[in-house]
């Protein structure tokens, strides 16, 4: 089973050579390793080229995020496993094997996500997608280990392999052809929880996305995007609601939408009230962007397979911030 991890890099020297000796010393005779890069104007290319030869490198023409920079890339990679690594992780001895076996036995999983522990704390799972991540019925994400904001400690209570919804950016495997057959990425997204909605197409023709628990790496988190950036804020909100107008089952289309335009504007109040308007104005641009979107999103929908149902729990919004559940297995 031939493999592939695929770094995208843009002006990343830095974390380059913080990261990549791990990746190369960990994956020998088990996967080539590639960096994409996204047109970087720094010394990235040269720097990999004089240390790490058997590195190969894909140049993309343009810098276009995350999703089209893996798009571009992939197009001219052959293998039947993809991993997709952000440039900010480092992953650990034997951390390919549990993860290959699980492809190898399961024809049906199409996508796998190891564990993802916070490399500046690494006794807690990392905000990005920590024990594997999931939806609500509003379509808001969050994970086993991360419920918003909080982060639990790894107590070894997700060393299991498990079905999940969705598996995060920073490092998520999957099969070339299921790639490939969904046309990789949606790249209007750009960047942030495109993941999410590959997760949600794969299910949607039939493929599981699974967590291996025994595989762990750990990642940085916000190397290209501070979680206090407000175009992170923009981002996610934007794309939380492209990923609902484009996934939700049909007998909840028009209530979740509604819903999302209600609880959104709550957020942006939240955020005045934080003395972070910057943050509330980010919400505003995300839903004026979501509006101008959406027959182009509607359009999307009515292409796809059937919908996956997706209510695993009915609301994270009101559980964490109105009952104070703040860990997954308190979750109703």
């Amino acid at each position: 089973m031939k493999t592939a991890i695929v770094i995208l890099n843009w002006n990343g020297q830095k974390l380059l050579e913080q990261f990549l000796p791990s990746v190369v010393n960990f994956s020998q005779n088990e996967a080539d390793v590639y960096v994409a890069d996204n047109a970087s104007t720094d010394s990235s290319i040269t720097y990999i080229k004089e240390h790490f030869p058997t590195v190969k490198i894909v140049e993309n023409t343009i810098n276009g995020g995350y999703a089209k920079g893996y798009n571009d890339a992939l197009q001219s990679i052959e293998a039947d496993i993809y991993c997709l690594l952000n440039s900010d992780v480092e992953v650990t001895k034997n951390w390919l094997q549990p993860v290959l076996y699980v492809f190898k036995n399961d024809k049906k999983t199409a996508i796998i996500q190891p564990k993802l522990l916070d490399f500046k704390d690494k006794t807690k799972f990392e905000y990005a997608g920590a024990a594997g991540g999931f939806v609500d019925l509003y379509g808001y994400p969050y994970c086993r280990g991360r419920v918003f904001n909080n982060l639990e400690i790894d107590n070894n209570q997700f060393n299991d392999i498990s079905e999940i919804f969705w598996a995060s950016g920073a490092c998520l495997f999957i099969r070339s052809k299921v790639y490939h057959q969904l046309g990789g990425f949606d790249e209007d997204y750009f960047a942030h929880q495109e993941e999410i909605d590959l997760c949600w197409r794969t299910q949607n023709i039939g493929y599981k996305v699974k967590y291996i628990g025994t595989s762990t790496v750990y990642h940085v988190g916000g190397a290209t995007l501070q979680e206090t950036n407000p175009h992170k804020t923009y981002l996610n909100f934007r794309n939380s609601l492209l990923n609902v107008v484009k996934n939700v089952p049909t007998r909840w289309f028009l209530f979740v939408v509604f819903s999302r335009l209600i609880l959104d504007g709550i957020a942006g109040i939240k955020f005045l009230f934080e003395l972070r308007p910057i943050h509330t104005w980010a919400i505003i641009k995300a839903h004026f962007s979501f509006y101008k979107n959406f027959f182009k999103f509607l359009g999307k929908r009515r292409k796809l397979h059937k919908k996956q149902n997706y209510n695993l729990h009915t609301s994270i919004v009101w559980q964490y911030f109105a009952l104070g559940r703040n860990r997954f297995e308190e979750l109703r």
